[in-house]
């Protein structure tokens, strides 16, 4: 049911962030329905769901970055920047993204992302487990491939995937070559910065944490 609800959600806000609801609108007005017997689920593998969360959150991400850092720098208007709100600037896309998973968290669904680095420049921005440190390099070394497994938090079990978070704009590169804090000073556009982690509730049966 969550995994059902979950792609759900996705899907309508894909929709909505992209501007094409009255696109997606005609669409489903379109649609046939298929009758379901009573009490029939259509499941989704953990695999897939991440998937799906992931290309929201690239799509996201990528908008922001384009349509509005990018767009409202070159025209002089505003600039992005890390103290974003003493200089009444907009957040870097970094920043974004941690909000938007701070924020996605304080919804109780389970559902967690946030940005990682072999190289943060902020500590907490590191990885927090061994799988996330395994995955976080596994993802720098074959970026085309996910990193993913069961874990445990207490008594629940969750799905776990790690996506390659690649430098996808000039902001990004200059913020992480110019840090006071920053450990790695030679980023370039397309570099594996980090990576994109995801996890999201299964059920309560126990599982040995990999």
């Amino acid at each position: 049911m969550f995994v059902r609800t979950l792609f759900l959600g996705i899907l309508v806000g894909s929709m909505v962030v992209t501007g094409n609801w009255e696109i997606a609108k005609g669409a489903v007005e379109q649609e046939t329905e298929v009758k379901m017997p009573p009490g029939a689920e259509v499941g989704f593998s953990p695999e897939v769901v991440a998937g799906y969360i992931h290309a929201v959150i690239a799509a996201d991400r990528a908008l922001y970055t384009t349509h509005v850092v990018e767009r409202m720098q070159e025209n002089r208007i505003v600039i992005a920047a890390e103290a974003w709100k003493q200089r009444k600037a907009l957040p870097l896309p970094a920043q974004m993204l941690l909000m938007g998973g701070r924020l996605v968290e304080m919804g109780g669904s389970g559902l967690r992302y946030r940005l990682a680095s072999l190289w943060p420049i902020y500590e907490e921005n590191g990885p927090s487990t061994e799988f996330e440190e395994a995955g976080l390099k596994a993802v720098e070394e074959n970026p085309d491939q996910v990193y993913s497994g069961v874990i445990t938090r207490g008594d629940q079990r969750f799905f776990k995937a790690i996506y390659a978070d690649r430098a996808v704009s000039k902001a990004c590169v200059d913020c992480h070559n110019g840090h006071l804090l920053s450990s790695k000073r030679d980023r370039k556009l397309g570099d594996v910065m980090g990576g994109i982690i995801i996890s999201f509730p299964l059920n309560s049966e126990k599982k040995e944490t990999p």
